[in-house]
């Protein structure tokens, strides 16, 4: 019972930003965003799993396997539409309305529910069919609204244009199926933690050449004024409330001595960073479609390391450029030798000053920086795999995770970027 006060209330949400979405066409998504507490993007459906708000929590449409009663008796209410789903039937409240308000609700879920019958037909509507929760009182509502969002978005898309995108939204509802037969067979990529999976990608490497991206020559041509403009906001290091903006954004970084000053956060830009102060590194990074997670400068301590881990989507790319790297160590045998090193799947790579390390996070990696006294510095920038996906696929997966993070802000999700990232 003490859910479902929670529950009215995203319904509420959801139905607001579905009527403003698809019905006036004139939905804007906010320019800054409140910078939370980053984690990776879960995309897909883990049962059982019993997130307050649904979704991205504990995958991109989660679900517990036991329904609350509210969303029992809507079910055995028989009604399996889109509304229902979004909306709490509440006769009393009904009955309070007035006629004028009634017919205008009557429209709009006519509209909806118009829409919804059209948009299943696409390929994405019936990728969304083969959930086991299609039209249950599991469902979730953002799921469920997902090809009315993209064929009012994106009209002219056609079904052979969406195919990977559809694929993807199947694998997030749970058709592991889907995954290539090189990557289950490939022991560097731990493909049980894959949460997020484009099919028919093709093939990959753990390293890639960073000179088939012009973003990795922009960085390096200006790693001078870069490198400039970190030490600028090394001195400005602390926000109006003495907050530092270095910050661990996961319990992994802060245990393992990684810090990062985030730019972007979820692809957008962080409300009250001083901007100003980085105007060549902001107009690079804003030049990439900029996924997910972080971009931002990341520090490595002295003797400290990542931990061996996969981050589970193979629709992101991570660029790094060296910004400070720690001077060679002598080993045992007295040669010299970096201090500092990343490994991907079965390659080991080391930073240097401007320039970049191109790779694949769906492979194991880990890093290491075995200097005594000095740190790491890297410029870090995760984007879109702009090398296997088209310009469309890639704007249709930003809206989505951009809606997805406002379905939650609707469900009233506290740590919104913990749930979505």
């Amino acid at each position: 019972m003490a859910h479902q006060p929670q529950k009215k209330v995203a319904s509420v949400g959801l139905l607001a930003i579905a009527a403003t979405v698809l019905c006036a066409d004139a939905f804007a998504p906010a320019a800054h965003h409140v910078l939370q507490q980053p984690q990776t993007i879960r995309l897909h459906v883990k049962k059982n799993s019993k997130s307050s708000g649904g979704g991205f929590g504990g995958g991109f449409g989660s679900s517990s396997t036991t329904p609350s009663k509210k969303k029992a008796a809507r079910g055995k209410s028989g009604r399996g539409d889109l509304i229902s789903t979004l909306n709490d039937d509440d006769s009393k409240k009904k009955k309070e309305k007035s006629i004028s308000q009634t017919y205008v609700k009557s429209d709009q879920d006519q509209l909806l529910n118009d829409l919804a019958a059209k948009s299943a037909e696409t390929i994405i509507g019936q990728a969304v069919a083969k959930s086991p929760d299609y039209n249950s009182p599991d469902m979730d509502p953002f799921w469920q609204l997902l090809p009315s969002l993209i064929s009012t978005k994106f009209p002219t898309a056609s079904d052979a244009e969406l195919k990977r995108v559809a694929g993807m939204a199947e694998f997030s509802l749970g058709a592991r199926g889907l995954l290539d037969d090189d990557v289950i067979a490939d022991p560097w990529r731990p493909h049980d933690e894959l949460h997020a999976y484009m099919p028919d990608l093709g093939s990959t490497e753990p390293f890639l050449d960073p000179n088939q991206l012009d973003l990795c020559k922009q960085l390096s041509e200006n790693y001078d004024v870069i490198t400039k403009e970190y030490e600028a906001l090394l001195e400005e290091r602390f926000d109006s409330k003495g907050k530092d903006r270095f910050q661990s954004v996961t319990s992994m970084n802060y245990d393992s001595g990684w810090k990062t000053m985030v730019l972007f956060y979820n692809g957008h830009r962080i409300k009250d960073f001083p901007y100003n102060l980085c105007p060549v590194t902001t107009r690079i990074m804003e030049s990439m479609p900029l996924a997910g997670r972080i971009a931002g400068f990341n520090r490595q301590q002295p003797e400290s390391g990542i931990p061996l881990h996969s981050d589970g989507n193979n629709m992101w790319l991570t660029c790094q450029m060296g910004i400070k790297v720690p001077p060679p160590m002598t080993n045992d045998a007295g040669d010299e030798v970096p201090s500092a090193h990343i490994r991907v799947g079965p390659e080991t790579r080391h930073w240097e000053k401007g320039q970049c390390l191109l790779y694949d996070t769906t492979y194991e990696h880990e890093t290491f920086n075995a200097h005594p006294t000095e740190e790491r510095v890297v410029l870090h920038v995760d984007f879109f795999n702009t090398l296997k996906m088209t310009p469309l696929e890639i704007k249709v997966l930003q809206y989505m995770y951009d809606m997805r993070e406002q379905f939650m802000a609707a469900e009233g999700v506290a740590k919104v970027g913990a749930q979505v990232l």
